[in-house]
C-alpha cells in the first residue's frame, strides 16, 4: 500500500517562538480528530506528531532559526480532497498568525513512497525526478543486471538498467550525438558497436550502408525487452542478430577486443555504449573505472589510424569526473586527441557530455 508525502515550509523573516503559533493550529488538527504527541528536542525548536484513526500523519516543527515545517503522511486512497483542505487550513492559518513575518512559503506535489510503478529517478548530478510513469511493461532480472522497461506518457519507453535511466524512445538526440552528430560518412566503413542492446545506434547506422557492422552486447535479455517495447528506438533491427551489413554477438566484449588486438583487426568507428563515466572518484568506484580505462585502451587499439572512437561522458555538471576521464584520454598506449560535445538528451533531464577521440 503506497503513501502519500506531503510538504508545507514557511521559511520566516524572522525567528518566532512556538507559543505564538502553535496554539492557534491546535484546533485544526482537533477538527481532524488527530491525536497531538509533544516531542523533546533538546532546545531546538517545537515538535509534535499528530495521528489520526485513518492512518494519517501530521509533523509539526517550529524550527529555532526561522524555519516552520510541516509533514503529512497519508494512504494512497485517503480523500484528496479533505487533505488538500487540510494543508490549506494550516497555511491560511499561519499567515494570519505569522502576520507578514513569512519571507516564502512552499507547498509540494506529493511524493507517493512505496508505489507499484516506481516514478521516481535520480539524475546523475543527484536530484530527484519524477517521471509520468504509469505501468512497467517489461521487467527481467539477467545475470549481469536487473532490466525495466517503463511507460512514460511523455517519452514513450524507457529502458532502465540497474536503476539508472539508460535510454527513451524519445532520445535520438544521443544515438545521434554518438554516432556523430550525422557529420560522419559511414558507407562502406567498418564499424565496431560496444553494447548497444537497445538497437538504436544500429538501426540508424545500417541507414548508411556501412561495409560491416560488428556490435557486442553481453545480454540477450536486452536485446529480447528492447526489440518487443523499444521498437520505436530500434524498428526491427533486432528481430534477427544478423543481417546483409550487421552481426550481433552475445557475448562480452572485452576478450573479442583482445582477440581482435591480437589479429591486427581494425575498424574506421569504434562506438562505446557500455556505460557512463563513473560519478564519483571515490575508491568504492574503483573497478568501474579500471573497466573503463580497458575498454577505452582496447577500443583505441582497434581503431584505424584515421578511424574515430565515440562515447557517452556523463553529467555536464559532475566536472571532477569528467575531468578524470579526459586524463585518462592522455595516458593510453596509442596517444590520441579528442573533442567533446554537450546535448540535452530529453529524457535525461540534463545536459549530457559526449566524447570523440582520434589517433594522433
Amino acid at each position: 500500500m503506497a503513501v502519500r508525502h506531503y510538504t508545507l515550509d514557511f521559511n520566516l523573516s524572522t525567528a518566532v517562538e512556538c507559543a505564538s503559533v502553535v496554539p492557534g493550529l491546535l484546533s485544526i488538527f482537533h477538527e481532524q480528530e488527530l491525536a497531538e504527541t509533544i516531542h523533546d528536542t533538546n532546545g531546538h525548536g517545537y515538535l509534535a506528531t499528530f495521528v489520526g484513526k485513518n492512518g494519517r500523519l501530521v509533523i509539526l516543527r517550529v524550527h529555532s532559526h526561522g524555519l516552520v515545517t510541516i509533514d503529512l503522511q497519508c494512504y494512497e486512497e485517503d480523500n484528496v480532497a479533505q487533505l488538500d483542505n487540510l494543508l490549506n487550513s494550516l497555511e491560511k492559518k499561519l499567515k494570519v498568525i505569522l502576520n507578514g513575518n513569512i519571507a516564502r512559503t512552499k507547498k509540494l506535489p506529493p511524493l507517493v513512497r512505496g508505489a507499484k510503478v516506481d516514478r521516481y529517478w535520480p539524475t546523475a548530478d543527484g536530484r530527484l525526478v519524477e517521471y509520468d510513469i504509469d505501468k512497467v511493461v517489461y521487467e527481467e532480472d539477467s545475470p549481469y543486471q536487473n532490466i525495466k522497461i517503463l511507460h512514460s506518457k511523455q517519452y514513450g519507453n524507457i529502458l532502465v538498467l540497474d536503476g539508472d535511466v539508460n535510454l527513451a524512445e524519445s532520445d535520438y538526440a544521443y544515438t545521434e550525438a554518438i554516432t556523430g552528430s550525422g557529420k560522419e560518412n559511414y558507407a562502406g566503413k567498418e564499424v565496431l558497436i560496444l553494447g548497444g542492446g537497445d538497437g538504436g545506434i544500429l538501426a540508424e547506422l545500417v541507414k548508411h550502408k556501412p561495409k560491416m557492422i560488428t556490435m557486442v552486447e553481453i545480454d540477450q535479455k536486452v536485446i529480447d525487452g528492447c526489440k518487443t517495447h523499444m521498437r520505436k528506438t530500434c524498428g526491427n533491427i533486432l528481430d534477427s542478430l544478423r543481417g546483409d551489413c550487421y552481426q550481433i554477438l552475445i557475448e562480452d566484449c572485452v576478450p573479442l577486443l583482445k582477440k581482435y588486438v591480437r589479429e591486427g583487426r581494425t575498424f574506421d568507428y569504434v562506438i562505446n555504449d557500455l556505460t557512463a563515466i563513473p560519478i564519483s572518484t571515490s575508491p568504492e568506484e574503483d573497478s568501474t573505472w579500471e573497466f573503463l580505462r580497458l575498454i577505452l585502451d582496447l577500443s583505441i587499439r582497434v581503431l584505424h589510424p584515421k578511424g574515430k572512437y565515440f562515447t557517452q561522458g556523463n553529467s555536464v555538471n559532475l566536472t571532477e569526473a569528467l575531468s578524470l576521464y579526459e586524463e585518462q584520454l592522455g595516458k593510453l598506449s596509442c596517444p590520441v586527441d579528442f573533442r567533446k560535445q554537450v546535448v540535452c538528451v530529453p529524457s535525461y533531464l540534463e545536459q549530457w557530455v559526449f566524447y570523440t577521440a582520434w589517433k594522433k
